[in-house]
């Protein structure tokens, strides 16, 4: 293997991490490029289940697009560990990639989305009332295997049961959650940290106009197509950000990234739908600087660990 070291006459050597559908890596993650190289830089794509690449020749390995891992959760999990100077840090992968993490922040007193949870083997009916639910994998990304269910349609109830059995029998965490219909006006809010020298801080907002329409009916692609414009978080928003921050386990000094998922509650106050630590879009060309934010970011880390 050729010395990359050597051949790149010292210049810190990053990974930016993807699957093997996106080898040229996600058009958002690629607007870092130029600004990476601006600093001095040298980045390459890499596969994460490639069994040829030295990640202990990389340093950083920038975990970016490997949206492929959601059915083989243990062996990314196991590989993760096994990565030198890994950004988000392994311990956190094997944290965050389990939905169940909402559990726990929902016991700190976060708020977020109600969900109930069926283990696979579990039986499963739908509630007795007649409203919107969401039925999703506990692993998952880019909107892969979610359905949206009306309970006052009886195919649709037959749907969900479906959906429940269909993830169970494949070993898998079903979440059950009630659509929260403010995402059909407001949309969903996305905000997005990066790191900087004196920690993690806010970088922008962005907008998700509302993706679920019906019954999931099995895998469509890698993920799901995102109606995406820029926002600017409110202060409530915010506050819910940094709270819910505040709970990530080891602290938010190891992070490279972050991304808050919030949607307004019954009430209007925003509540937690996913906290976004291991693979989230980053939404790079919403937001003026927000590339060489993230540039910023990894030689803030790359400088942590010289």
């Amino acid at each position: 293997m050729t010395d990359h070291h050597q051949s790149t006459r010292g210049k810190p050597r990053v990974a930016l991490v993807t699957c093997t559908d996106l080898t040229d890596l996600d058009p958002d993650d690629r607007l870092v490029l130029a600004p990476l190289a601006a600093r001095d830089v040298t980045v390459e794509a890499t596969v994460w289940d490639d069994p040829d690449v030295d990640w202990s020749s990389y340093d950083l390995v920038v975990l970016r697009s490997p949206w492929d891992y959601a059915l083989r959760r243990d062996e990314f999990v196991t590989w993760a560990a096994s990565v030198p100077a890994l950004v988000n840090p392994a311990d956190v992968v094997r944290w965050n990639t389990d939905k169940r993490y909402l559990a726990e922040l929902s016991a700190a007193g976060v708020p977020t989305v109600p969900t109930s949870w069926v283990e696979p083997g579990e039986s499963w009916q739908p509630p007795a009332d007649t409203g919107e639910y969401v039925i999703k994998p506990a692993v998952s990304a880019g909107s892969q295997d979610t359905g949206r269910y009306d309970l006052a349609d009886p195919e649709h109830r037959d749907l969900a049961v479906a959906h429940v059995r269909r993830l169970s029998t494949a070993g898998r965490t079903t979440m059950v959650q009630p659509y929260l219909s403010a995402v059909d006006t407001e949309g969903e809010t996305a905000l997005l940290y990066l790191a900087g020298p004196a920690g993690l801080r806010y970088s922008h907002a962005i907008r998700k106009g509302p993706m679920l329409t019906g019954p999931d009916h099995g895998p469509d692609g890698l993920y799901k197509a995102e109606e995406i414009t820029a926002r600017t978080a409110r202060p409530d928003q915010l506050a819910v950000a940094e709270r819910t921050l505040a709970t990530v386990p080891g602290g938010t000094r190891q992070l490279l990234y972050a991304r808050v998922d919030l949607i307004p509650g019954p009430d209007g106050d925003p509540i937690l739908v996913e906290l976004e630590l291991t693979e989230p879009s980053l939404f790079l060309g919403y937001a003026d600087g927000a590339p060489d934010r993230l540039a910023t970011a990894i030689t803030t880390h790359l400088a942590l660990r010289a």
